[in-house]
């Protein structure tokens, strides 16, 4: 069979239903094989967008999404993307085109040397030069990209190697199961924890990964062992359990993090270095960590756990839960600390002030989303305040990056979300900044005919970086813009168009928009100016009397 079509059926047989992309000339073959397979091809208006698709595909499902573009300027749109799936631990297949390798036709137009700019970003990258090495390729990029760690993988298909004739044959994918922990290192772990007087729980990002949720809330609801959260980390505990603290959104100060502080040991579920951690160890000392993970533990100086137990952190988790014996532990000042930050969170929630404050805006999302309806977020000042203040109930539900942290994601997860999860709930929630860097998708929404909410979050600058900057006792300088008329932006691309005029307003348009068929985009005028006087004066003034 001809080159591509064999690369189209290895996709097939890896279980790929969508691949997002921007087809140049180089991809024809390609596009033909697709054009005959089971496959949807995803047309968008950026790679960089249909390579966060492709990345969320890998972090729902827990297999690679996957993406196309063309050689050159269309492969080098990919590189944010890339970086995306990589430091947030999503599985993605990045495909980029290629001039013919065997001859060439016309020098060096448009060729940057795309194999070696995707090195540092992915997990392996290759560029295919004969159509009998496409089985292995592809079988391997979906084995690196889906195990432990994951992240993004890349191959180049050059066109003449796509237009070949091949006998090659499809590598089936192989079963495999991940190692479990040692007894011995078990057993350690279960001697810390019954010797501890104040034992903690967090939940990092790799435990969401692999579904962790239903062994931690037996070791829960059997030891009482309260457990936090970080950004990457929500979702895998139902926030509506009564031992559940919170989830670290701000670096220090907040009630949480005084919790934290009276932890004399922390069992630390699925670290992950490139998310920005809660500070748990310094050079003074403080709570002795426990490190569970499908890896070892990569030390530095804020983070050297005095136990490892590694390899598969439900099992581990089940193999505590049939070990260990309950003890009288002291939880209090824990669930001091929860009942502060619960009464804090609900002092904002239905403040009526508009602008609207980003508290009634995570308040009204969460009171009108069902529990399996999953919130996309871009990157700004509104995240932390959903990382902290909006309870998940279930893993991925809130789907924020917390690794690269890049703006332009949202509106791009939610697109692949709803591709997914057709039945569910979706909305993006995004900055006007972010919202702006991939504003075009509105037409890939509108085009596949989904019914998705997008809420504008309107301050007319980068919100986040003005509230450091005052912060820092900087001048206001360089983070203003002026914004288009989002509501007739929203109705040239086909969808509906509401511009909020108050608290109230919003709610009323979120459940409109929810309740409507189609695309619905909601501007909300938003107001951070109170983000420095809660977050570095009432907020520690509060938590410091615990």
């Amino acid at each position: 069979m001809k080159a591509s079509d064999l690369f189209v059926k290895a996709l097939e047989s890896e279980g790929v239903r969508f691949v997002f992309g921007v087809p140049g000339e180089e991809n024809l073959d390609l596009l033909e094989s697709l054009r005959t397979s089971s496959i949807q091809f995803i047309v968008t208006r950026h790679e960089q967008a249909a390579g966060f698709m492709a990345a969320t595909v890998g972090r729902l499902t827990g297999e690679a999404g996957v993406c196309l573009s063309t050689l050159g300027p269309g492969a080098t749109n990919f590189v944010t993307a890339a970086a995306y799936a990589t430091l947030g631990g999503m599985p993605a297949l990045f495909i980029t085109g290629q001039k013919p390798i065997k001859k060439s036709k016309q020098g060096r137009f448009q060729i940057v040397d795309t194999v070696d700019i995707m090195r540092p970003i992915t997990k392996s990258t290759r560029q295919i030069v004969s159509s009998s090495a496409i089985p292995a390729a592809v079988r391997d990029a979906f084995r690196v990209a889906n195990e432990e760690r994951p992240g993004a993988v890349h191959l180049e298909l050059p066109e003449d190697i796509a237009e070949e004739e091949s006998d090659g044959h499809i590598i089936v994918p192989s079963n495999a199961r991940r190692p479990v922990a040692d007894e011995k290192a078990i057993m350690r772990a279960v001697q810390r924890i019954e010797a501890a007087k104040r034992p903690l729980i967090l939940v990092g990002a790799a435990a969401n990964r692999k579904r962790t949720a239903k062994m931690l809330n037996v070791v829960m609801d059997k030891t009482g062992i309260p457990a936090f959260a970080t950004q990457l980390g929500k979702g895998v505990v139902d926030e509506r359990h009564p031992r559940f603290l919170g989830t670290a959104a701000l670096s220090s100060g907040d009630f949480l993090h005084r919790a934290v502080e009276s932890a004399d040991l922390i069992l630390n579920l699925g670290h992950d270095v490139v998310e920005k951690p809660p500070f748990l160890m310094s050079p003074k000392g403080g709570a002795n960590i426990i490190h569970f993970n499908y890896t070892s533990a990569q030390v530095d100086e804020v983070y050297h756990p005095e136990l490892e137990v590694v390899g598969d952190i439900a099992n581990a988790l089940w193999q505590i839960s049939e070990r260990i014996t309950v003890k009288d532990w002291d939880f209090s000042r824990f669930l001091e600390a929860k009942e502060a930050y619960d009464a804090f969170t609900a002092s904002y929630a239905r403040d009526a002030c508009f602008p609207v404050i980003p508290q009634r805006i995570v308040s009204a999302v969460r009171c009108h989303m069902p529990g399996d309806g999953v919130v996309t977020l871009d990157n700004g000042m509104y995240k932390v305040w959903f990382a902290r203040n909006y309870p998940t109930y279930g893993p991925n539900t809130l789907l924020l990056d917390n690794a690269l942290a890049t703006m332009g994601a949202g509106l791009s997860s939610a697109i692949a979300t709803k591709l997914l999860y057709p039945e569910k709930k979706v909305i993006a929630v995004t900055g006007d900044g972010g919202f702006m860097m991939n504003s075009q998708e509105l037409e890939t929404a509108v085009r596949l005919n989904l019914d998705l909410p997008i809420v504008i979050l309107n301050d007319n600058g980068y919100g986040m970086i003005k509230w450091k900057q005052e912060g820092g006792g900087f001048p206001r300088f360089g983070l203003d813009y002026g914004n288009p008329d989002f509501v007739a932006y929203a109705k040239s691309y086909g969808a509906e168009g509401h511009r909020v005029t108050s608290a109230d307003d919003f709610e009323a348009a979120l459940e409109a928009a929810l309740g409507r068929k189609g695309v619905s985009l909601i501007e909300v005028p938003v107001d951070y100016s109170e983000n420095v006087s809660i977050l570095l004066n009432e907020l520690p003034d509060r938590a410091s009397r615990l």
